[in-house]
């Protein structure tokens, strides 16, 4: 089984409008909402793939009620901690090929609903054979909140496939407690690091940092340009094929989904690079968030090429 945390979740509410006006009213005729947050993207794909997986996180007021009626539509097990304040909403108003975001920062948690979900969480470790950490942390959460996960998870020697960024990664890379599998982005790793970086040839040199030390794998995704990937002491190159893009939105997550279940697997270093990035070009083809479309797996896997270097 793989267990999903999603500690700030959404229902994300997507407005396509011909175009945009501002100071005055603005009718459209449909609107998607869907239970968003990264790391229920991470859930939807996982399903797909037909892997058992149990989304947890915080959850409250009626906008969660809204995110567990929708997961249970769908028949994914949940187990969420319950919060007095009310789940967020992101709203994307898209126009003219643009996109603009209004993101909620959602609630203030409080220090005994942490708790509260780290209990539960106690109960779920054991029961997992891998582990999802997506995300931003919601306010009232400290920012060294995924050291404690992870280190709980450690514990049992639970492999975790984290993906978040800024000040919740840069206090788990300073800690002793490792997660299995990073997949900061190229920009992020420049952020991280502090310093410019060009090529692969620079980013291969980036990732022999002592900050890494202890992870397993550290992939760097390069978006259309396929991913730099480091597994223990060996570096790897990732080219995928060109594909038409229907919408980008949550194939870094659908990427997470197949490393997630390519480690559940026991896939070796090679395999799990192509299911990773297979899964997030499937994504990409869709319209809808966390969604893939299967059929067309084996066609993309085949063409993707993963060289030592």
């Amino acid at each position: 089984m793989i267990v999903t945390i999603t500690m700030n979740p959404s229902i994300d509410i997507s407005y396509p409008l011909e175009s945009f006006q501002l100071n005055t009213v603005n009718r459209l005729s449909n609107t998607r909402k869907t239970a968003g947050g990264k790391g229920l993207n991470v859930t939807r794909v996982l399903k797909q793939l037909n892997h058992e997986v149990i989304a947890s996180g915080l959850l409250g007021g009626y906008v969660g009620e809204g995110i567990k009626a929708e997961l249970n539509a769908a028949s994914i097990s949940h187990q969420f901690a319950e919060i007095s304040g009310n789940t967020r909403n992101c709203i994307a108003i898209l126009h003219e090929g643009k996109q603009t975001e209004i993101l909620e920062s959602g609630p203030i948690i409080q220090a005994e609903e942490v708790q509260s979900f780290l209990t539960q969480l106690d109960d779920l470790i054991p029961t997992a054979e891998v582990l999802t950490i997506s995300g931003s942390l919601p306010q009232g959460v400290p920012e060294d909140f995924y050291v404690e996960v992870i280190k709980r998870c450690n514990d049992f020697e639970k492999a975790v496939v984290l993906d978040c960024s800024g000040k919740a990664l840069q206090q788990v890379l300073s800690s002793p407690y490792k997660p299995c599998l990073i997949k900061p982005n190229q920009e992020e790793l420049s952020e991280l690091l502090g310093i410019s970086l060009e090529d692969t040839a620079s980013i291969k040199n980036a990732l022999m940092n002592d900050l890494f030390t202890g992870i397993q794998w550290v992939v760097i995704s390069l978006g259309a340009q396929g991913a730099v990937a480091k597994h223990q002491d060996t570096f790897y190159r990732v080219t995928i094929p060109k594909i038409d893009v229907e919408n980008p939105v949550g194939s870094g997550d659908a990427t997470v989904a197949g490393f997630a279940a390519a480690i559940a697997e026991g896939k070796d270093a090679k395999a799990l690079l192509k299911r990773g990035n297979v899964l997030g070009m499937l994504n990409a083809q869709e319209a809808v968030t966390g969604a893939v479309n299967l059929a067309n797996y084996q066609q993309l896997f085949d063409q993707i090429e993963v060289t030592t270097f």
